[in-house]
């Protein structure tokens, strides 16, 4: 038994690897998300630039009343927002590619289960399914983080 794995390389041509983003949050790289969600090349990179586009507008969304309340405060840029800085970089860049790369990777699991229809096969996608709600709860940890928010959702029964 081999413990080769192959991996399909990255297709995203380098002049479409920058993802532009709206004027206040940072610009993205595709790779850069492809490499922090571990996504091979099997997502072809006009996929999953759709993908990471859904993902961004997904989280500017979500940090909507964040971004108001500072740039009401004259932060032109989520960089400007002072924070912890961390290897000479905002903290809140950090997190907001985390937030992003994480949605990411839980959209890449859904779409694209594995190929094996076996009884086995079928077990890996409902197991990629449960991993996928590990990456939306990292993402929604990252919002929180940024925002300041608690991380905890209590419901009463």
């Amino acid at each position: 038994m081999s413990a080769f794995i192959a991996v399909a390389p990255d297709t995203t041509a380098p002049e479409r690897d920058t993802l532009t983003n709206e004027e206040w949050f940072p610009d993205l790289s595709l790779s850069n998300l492809r490499e922090i969600g571990r996504i091979d090349g099997t997502v072809t990179g006009e996929r999953l630039r759709e993908l990471a586009l859904y993902a961004a507008m997904s989280i500017n969304a979500r940090l909507r009343e964040f971004r108001a309340g500072n740039e009401g405060a004259g932060y032109p840029s989520l960089a400007a927002v002072p924070s912890r800085r961390i290897n000479g970089e905002s903290g809140l860049l950090v997190l907001y590619r985390r937030a992003v790369a994480c949605l990411l990777k839980a959209d890449v699991m859904e779409r694209y289960p594995d190929f094996d229809s076996t009884g086995s096969g079928e077990r890996r996608t409902e197991d990629a399914h449960d991993h996928a709600g590990n990456w939306r709860r990292n993402a929604s940890w990252a919002v929180s983080d940024i925002t300041g928010a608690t991380r905890s959702v209590v419901e009463l029964i």
